[in-house]
C-alpha cells in the first residue's frame, strides 16, 4: 500500500540526465525550501505517460506559482528519460529510479503489469516543505491519472 498522507516522505537520491550530463537530485534538498510533487509513472514513451507528463508540463507555471518542484520518476534509465523529455518538451526533471529504491520506498512498485516486472505504479505525492506527505494517490490501473486539481489544492493548503 502506497505511503499515506501525514507520513514522513522517504528521502532519495536519483539521477537525471541533461545536456550538462548526469546529475543527482536529492529530495531532502527541497525540505525547508519548497514543496515537491512526485509523479511516478510506468513507461517513458507510452501513450498514457506521455499524455500525463505533457499535461503537467503544459501547466508547469501553475506548479511554480505554488512554490513547488515537480519530478517525474520512472524505472527507465536516465538516457531514455532524457530522450523522452526532449522529444516531448517536458519542463521538469525526469528522474531514473533504475535501482527501484524510491518506488520501493514509496511502495508504488508493480510486481507485474502487462507482463512487465517491477515498474512504477502511476502515483502522485505532494510533499510539504517539512518533508511530510500532504497528498497521496496511487493506482493499480496504469491508465488512471491522479486528480491534478487535488494535487494543486494540496499544494495550496500546505
Amino acid at each position: 500500500m502506497a505511503l499515506e498522507k501525514g507520513t514522513r516522505a522517504p528521502d532519495f537520491a536519483l539521477k537525471t540526465k541533461t545536456a550538462a550530463g548526469l546529475q543527482e537530485v536529492r529530495l531532502s534538498d527541497n525540505f525547508g525550501k519548497k514543496k515537491t510533487v512526485l509523479l511516478f509513472f510506468p513507461f517513458a514513451f507510452s501513450d498514457p505517460c506521455t499524455k500525463e507528463l505533457c499535461g503537467v508540463s503544459e501547466s508547469f507555471g501553475d506548479y511554480e506559482s505554488l512554490d513547488a518542484a515537480v519530478y517525474g520518476i520512472s524505472v527507465d534509465n536516465p538516457f531514455t528519460l532524457e530522450a523522452f523529455g526532449e522529444k516531448n518538451g517536458i519542463e521538469f526533471p525526469l528522474l531514473s529510479d533504475f535501482n527501484r529504491e524510491a518506488t520501493r520506498g514509496y511502495d508504488v512498485l508493480f510486481e507485474d503489469v502487462l507482463g512487465f516486472k517491477h515498474v512504477a505504479k502511476r502515483s502522485a505525492f505532494v510533499i510539504d516543505k517539512d518533508g511530510t506527505i500532504a497528498y497521496s494517490f496511487t493506482s493499480d490501473d496504469p491508465q488512471q491519472f491522479p486528480d491534478f486539481g487535488a494535487v494543486k489544492a494540496a499544494l495550496s493548503a500546505s
